[in-house]
């Protein structure tokens, strides 16, 4: 399954110009599943980059917005657009220059595998 789920999401990462990476990992930013090109810089891939999509929506939960689905942030020459599947956090890192409405987009075709490693992940 997992051959066939990383041919997906390299397939996604193809068709989107300008992502560089997806990143599917568990709530303390501990990778699972991973697909990426040359042009991402290895650091924003890290746990502890990732995990701090847990605070965030932590904190927006505290405010009384309600339960986050999606954080999207800019930097000077990278966008992270973090979707909350939870137990499982979907991670797309592209370039600023990227479509974030492409990335967006590609929400209800990852689910599919989502689905899958989140039941991998509640089983064990």
């Amino acid at each position: 399954m997992a051959d066939e789920a990383r041919k997906f999401l390299q397939d996604m990462l193809n068709r989107v110009n300008g992502l560089h990476c997806i990143l599917i990992s568990d709530r303390d930013g501990v990778p699972m599943l991973k697909v990426s090109n040359d042009k991402i810089p290895e650091q924003i891939t890290k746990p502890n980059f990732v995990s701090t999509f847990g605070l965030a929506i932590d904190q927006g939960s505290k405010l009384g917005l309600g339960k986050t689905e999606t954080l999207i942030c800019t930097y000077s020459q990278y966008q992270v657009v973090q979707m909350n599947k939870l137990p499982l956090i979907v991670s797309f890192i592209a370039s600023d220059s990227c479509n974030t409405g492409h990335i967006l987009a590609l929400e209800k075709q990852i689910d599919i595998i989502v689905a899958d490693l989140a039941l991998a992940v509640t089983e064990s």
